[in-house]
């Protein structure tokens, strides 16, 4: 029977099926941070602050921006006129920006005794210059999730919203840690706390695990009538 979400229960039936400290690490940051692949893939060494028991989330994304060739006036990406000399625009000049952001997340003391032996143990990779904790790509990364996953012996996931079924990936972690964190506080307040630690933009996209997890109360409603042979009747 395919679910919805991943229950912490189940993450742990993968942590058990990871065979080493690399695996493991990867899977508890996602489950236990919930943050995304690239995130978690882009720390290093010197992200990571045991002492205080935090990890430094970077996130870069960029941008293209469009300006006029003859007062250098910034452009939407349908204009035909400069808005600020009236220009007919030809060829616009085109600018990539990189916009960097970062976030500062707790750890808890179970991922913060995993992070400190996998260090110790020397298990970080120099990339670029850097000791980042795994020295894998985004493929391999889902590729090392997804087997856990069949390992564990775990249903497909049902997306609720298109009605198709995927694989476990690391975005489902992700979800996973977002809907026990709303199952736990699902508060305005438990709502914006969540949007900041998981880097949400828009709070609609924080608000979207409320109505999953509410989804335990639907089939709750729904198994009230099924024990009852008897149908309500007005």
């Amino acid at each position: 029977m395919n679910k919805v979400y991943l229950d912490y229960q189940e993450i742990e039936r993968m942590i058990e099926a990871a065979e080493n400290l690399r695996d493991r690490l990867l899977l508890l940051l996602l489950a236990h941070l919930g943050c995304r692949i690239s995130e978690a893939l882009s720390i290093s060494v010197d992200d990571v602050d045991l002492a205080n028991g935090t990890v430094t989330i970077k996130h870069l994304k960029s941008r293209l921006k469009l300006k006029c060739p003859n007062c250098q006036a910034g452009l939407g990406l349908t204009s035909v006129y400069c808005p600020k000399c009236g220009e007919k625009v030809e060829s616009a000049l085109k600018e990539l920006k990189d916009f960097r952001r970062q976030r500062i997340l707790p750890v808890d003391k179970a991922l913060l005794v995993h992070l400190r032996d996998y260090i110790t143990r020397g298990g970080p990779v120099i990339r670029n210059g850097k000791r980042l904790l795994f020295g894998v790509n985004r493929h391999r990364a889902w590729q090392i999730i997804k087997t856990l996953g069949e390992k564990a012996g775990l249903p497909r996931i049902i997306n609720t919203e298109t009605g198709k079924v995927h694989n476990i990936s690391p975005h489902k972690l992700r979800d996973a840690f977002a809907v026990h964190a709303v199952k736990h506080d699902d508060t305005g307040d438990g709502l914006r706390m969540l949007q900041e630690h998981l880097g949400h933009q828009s709070f609609n996209t924080t608000a979207k695990y409320r109505k999953v997890a509410g989804e335990e109360h639907r089939k709750w409603y729904d198994d009230l009538w099924k024990s009852d042979g008897n149908s309500a009747k007005t």
